[in-house]
């Protein structure tokens, strides 16, 4: 399996993104995927994730209501729609994906991913 991420950029605080992650060697109805990020400095933290056999969104309660997850089937491809981005969000962004069925928690640690994606820079300033 392949990822790749792609849709950061530079955007103005109360701004939003969306970012992209698509699958080759794998359907990505078939994965669960989750994003992650790292800011310079800081060690990788969770971001949000969606389930294989769902459309609910996880994500910490942090980014609750303002970070949600889809996923297009026919594009093999899901989505991370970043809404109301605030300078803290800065970060290079990295979509992960898990085979299986994994329970809930798993979704939220980076070591229980199989598969990794290039990071892609998401940049909030004025």
């Amino acid at each position: 399996v392949q990822l790749q991420a792609s849709g950061g950029g530079l955007v103005q605080p109360g701004g939003s993104l969306r970012l992209s992650c698509a699958a080759s060697g794998r359907q990505i109805s078939r994965l669960s995927v989750g994003w992650f990020r790292q800011a310079p400095g800081k060690e990788r933290e969770f971001v949000a994730a969606i389930r294989w056999s769902s459309s609910t969104t996880y994500s910490s309660n942090s980014r609750k209501g303002r970070f949600t997850m889809s996923r297009d089937n026919a594009k093999n491809t899901v989505y991370l729609q970043m809404n109301s981005l605030e300078p803290e969000d800065t970060a290079v962004y990295y979509c992960a994906a898990q085979t299986g069925s994994p329970i809930v928690s798993s979704l939220y640690l980076e070591d229980k991913y199989d598969y990794w994606g290039q990071g892609t820079q998401v940049t909030v300033s004025s």
